[in-house]
């Protein structure tokens, strides 16, 4: 699907307008965006993630209709979609492209090695291929990874802590998503020692996701780790309803699942990621190399805990839990 933007934000809020008229006195700069998210209002982490890339952008003095032009394109959790859209930006021929996710580094790889790509929320980086060094990339991509596969075992331990009576956890991926693959097989490896039974549902809608909930709920003392990939950031109130509605505690990756309605988060925070990325965009519309600008790991790792969905579950929260989390929704 073919999208052009600008983005503009008022009150907190990203609008979606048609974009304006540049101004004739500066050369205009052509920015790719690479997204699985749908550009929706609704999306959630999308609308966070372009606002923080925005923001960034405009205080390091870069202004879309101004001096530089964001080409979005926005594809949702197909992949088909992903690579359609990643060989329309290559055509465009940009200065830069920002991208979302291993599947749209991927793409966009398999259609460039020369135009520079700034990625964020990738899986380590190495393993997949994508770059050959954290420190010097050697290629024509840099950016942010998120290794998660280190927190895999400290979500059920959290799980467990804010849940005490739970016995069994579904871990629900994404189908076809190395990355998640990788995280599922992290969090059944940590169950054992746990003494939690851990069961996976590899999923492609939201619909696979209903399936798989509704069928392990019908046992007792069960919980859910809900992975991070497009499916469930284009779905987040559809999973909050369907925890709420099994009453099963859930936990969930980044800030804004629990921000959103989620029970409680840990992981890194990709809204901060997109705000470091405008720093890497600025140094390359300026002349940067990707490879000499090296990609970035994970400093800290935040915990949410939502109150208000806490009480709906009828759980109470242990204080020294409330103690180390970085935010509490009342």
């Amino acid at each position: 699907m073919r999208r052009r933007h600008v983005i503009t934000v008022l009150g907190g809020a990203i609008m979606w307008p048609l974009v304006g008229r540049a101004q004739q006195s500066e050369r205009i700069r052509r920015v790719g965006y690479l997204t699985g998210a749908t550009g929706s209002p609704e999306d959630e982490l999308g609308v966070v993630e372009t606002r923080a890339l925005v923001e960034g952008l405009r205080e390091l003095g870069w202004f879309d209709g101004r001096n530089i032009a964001i080409e979005h394109r926005f594809s949702g959790s197909g992949r088909a979609r992903i690579q359609a859209n990643a060989k329309e930006l290559v055509a465009l021929n940009p200065d830069v492209i920002i991208t979302v996710g291993g599947p749209s580094l991927a793409a966009l790889l398999a259609e460039t090695r020369t135009i520079p790509i700034v990625f964020t929320v990738v899986s380590d980086p190495v393993a997949a291929g994508f770059i050959t060094n954290l420190s010097h990339p050697a290629g024509n991509a840099t950016g942010f990874s998120v290794s998660e596969a280190l927190v895999a075992g400290k979500w059920l331990q959290l799980l467990k802590e804010i849940a005490p009576s739970i016995n069994r956890a579904l871990v629900i991926a994404e189908a076809d998503s190395p990355a998640n693959q990788v995280l599922q097989d992290g969090v059944v490896a940590a169950g054992p020692p746990m003494e939690l039974m851990v069961a996976t549902a590899s999923v492609q809608s939201l619909g696979d996701v209903e399936r798989a909930v509704e069928g392990f709920a019908r046992e007792p003392g069960g919980g859910l780790v809900a992975l991070s990939n497009p499916l469930l950031a284009n779905n987040i109130q559809g999973y909050h309803a369907l925890a709420m509605q099994y009453r099963l505690p859930a936990i969930y990756s980044y800030p804004v699942y629990a921000q959103s309605g989620g029970l409680i988060s840990y992981g890194t925070d990709p809204v901060e990621q997109f705000r470091r990325a405008a720093s890497y965009i600025d140094k390359i519309l300026r002349g940067a190399k990707p490879s000499d600008l090296p990609v970035q790991q994970p400093t800290r790792y935040y915990m949410v805990i939502n109150l208000k969905t806490a009480k709906a579950l009828g759980l109470t929260i242990p204080e020294t839990l409330l103690a180390t989390a970085d935010e509490v929704i009342q």
